[in-house]
């Protein structure tokens, strides 16, 4: 926007450009497949606070079965950027940068919140899931589709909020898969 002087006869006068200050936030950055780290590691090194939040994955090969960190967000991580002090087109030189997450030219940023309650949940390195409202062998009710208003018992819990329940239909047991916002806790 230009910065101009308005005399008595209502002509503006072009004086100077002005620059608006963009406020310090987290840019998300696409890497490319499977390179998160690479990405990472090469903007620590161009002294950019970068992060990418983790999380502990089952990971089963020649039948063995063990944890692993995997990305929260596969092919994404945050830099911290002020990008009226800071220039930000060097990250997209970065290896393993794929590109920004932009409107148009401008950066789409975070902010500082989103990834401080990210790290607050963070546990040993790796995010921790919230800790489940339901238990096994609780009593539930169903809250929505077509088996609105039963009564079911959870035998099994899923990862991604879904579970298994146990409810009689028919004058039998019957397990229905369900997700987890599908019921409410029975008093």
């Amino acid at each position: 926007m230009w910065l101009g002087q308005v005399f008595a006869s209502g002509a503006i006068v072009r004086t100077e450009y002005e620059y608006a200050a963009r406020p310090s936030g987290w840019a998300v950055v696409n890497t490319q497949p499977h390179r998160e780290h690479v990405a990472l590691e090469n903007l620590k090194r161009q002294d950019f606070q970068a992060y990418c939040p983790l999380i502990k994955r089952r990971h089963s090969h020649a039948r063995r079965v063990k944890e692993v960190l995997r990305p929260l967000f596969p092919g994404y991580l945050f830099v911290r950027i002020n990008p009226s002090v800071q220039r930000w087109r060097p990250l997209l030189s970065t290896q393993g940068v794929r590109s920004l997450v932009r409107c148009g030219e401008e950066l789409s940023l975070l902010g500082d919140d989103f990834v401080h309650e990210l790290k607050a949940r963070e546990v040993d390195g790796a995010i921790t899931k919230p800790v489940s409202p339901y238990r096994l062998g609780q009593r539930v009710c169903v809250t929505a589709g077509a088996f609105d208003g039963l009564i079911a018992t959870i035998v099994e819990m899923h990862e991604r909020e879904r579970l298994t329940v146990l409810m009689q239909l028919l004058n039998r047991a019957v397990k229905i898969h369900i997700d987890s916002d599908q019921v409410a806790a029975v008093g």
